[in-house]
């Protein structure tokens, strides 16, 4: 899902310092800094990634992954990094963003995605690399750190979505309804037949195949409905600004082809392979009030990694932009470029 919402992560983007000698926030953000490289890989016979790198090209190299599915990188996200400790890498995903074909599912899947880090990793020339996830980040982090153990140096990872049949049901079938019902009820009045199930399949197939005007309304429900729960507070006037500056078909369209298909992974996959990360420091921080992607899995995830360190964010929801989570993120990656 989002480490992230992205989209709610480009309005953060903007307070970024213009002065000549900007501050760092109260949370702790990094100053604004420019790519000095920006590029792309084809990585299939469809598909070629975007890509940028900025702060120093011989610092630790931290892999920055965007949530979604279908989301994409953000200016925001470099400001988690000490730009003259860090080698900062993001990079857009398949069919997202400024990557190449845009909304593209042929030979798109969690796997896919994954072997594209490392083939990043590789052309970058580097060695091993920090994975910093945050909600479908996290997921591709983890799923990265498993299959290729030996090139992660350390994993950061922000609001826990593991792929699991509860997890995806919470968010579709009625779990977050609980707690934002009228959310819940005014994204389903907005489908054609609001019982049917299960509904990323059907979201899913309406996206899909809908004219366009069909295809931006379905787009824009799901993401409505996603955004609105991401963060504490989300006045509905700051969520119609977002859609002026964001297309939601990709981001929908992908997340729900990708929770209709498990995320390309077996039920439980991710933590039931976590012992396949022995060895690899992992810090989790997860929002107490996240409705997205609730504490429990990133909970269960810490217990399977001795040695893991898990910050409950107080007064936070999914949003990597809540002050309580930023501040948190910002004190792992000090710690991290201290240790070096």
């Amino acid at each position: 899902m989002k480490s992230r919402v992205v989209l709610l992560l480009v309005l953060v983007g903007v307070l970024a310092g213009c002065s000549q000698a900007p501050q760092r926030t109260e949370t702790g953000l990094w100053p604004a800094v420019e790519p000095f490289e920006t590029g792309y890989l084809q990585v299939s016979d469809t598909h070629k990634i975007y890509y940028e790198l900025s702060g120093n090209r011989n610092g630790k190299p931290v892999f920055g992954l965007h949530g979604g599915p279908g989301g994409h990188s953000s200016p925001y996200m470099r400001r988690f990094f000490d730009p003259e400790k860090h080698l900062i890498v993001l990079q857009d995903q398949r069919g997202a963003g400024k990557s190449k074909p845009y909304g593209e599912l042929e030979e798109n899947d969690t796997w896919a995605l994954v072997d594209d880090i490392e083939r990043l990793r590789r052309q970058l020339g580097l060695d091993k690399v920090v994975l910093f996830g945050g909600s479908w980040g996290a997921t591709l982090a983890l799923a990265h750190a498993e299959k290729y153990p030996q090139f992660v140096d350390t994993l950061v990872l922000r609001g826990v979505f593991t792929a699991t049949d509860r997890e995806i049901d919470h968010f579709y079938h009625g779990g977050a309804a609980a707690f934002f019902p009228e959310v819940y009820e005014r994204f389903l009045a907005k489908l054609p037949d609001p019982e049917r199930r299960p509904l990323p399949q059907y979201l899913y197939e309406l996206i899909r195949d809908g004219d366009a005007e069909e295809k931006r309304k379905y787009s824009l429900a799901w993401g409505n409905y996603e955004v609105k729960m991401a963060a504490l507070e989300m006045p509905d006037d700051v969520l119609a600004s977002i859609w002026e500056e964001e297309d939601p078909y990709a981001f929908a369209l992908f997340e729900n082809y990708y929770m209709a298909n498990r995320c390309f992974l077996d039920e439980g996959q991710l933590l039931d392979n976590a012992h396949l990360l022995e060895g690899i420091p992992t810090y989790i921080v997860n929002g107490r009030y996240d409705a997205v992607c609730p504490p429990q899995a990133a909970y269960e995830l810490h217990k399977l990694l001795p040695g893991s360190e898990l910050v409950i964010a107080e007064a936070s929801g999914h949003w990597m932009g809540e002050p309580n989570i930023e501040r948190e993120l910002v004190r792992i990656f000090e710690e991290i470029t201290a240790e070096q």
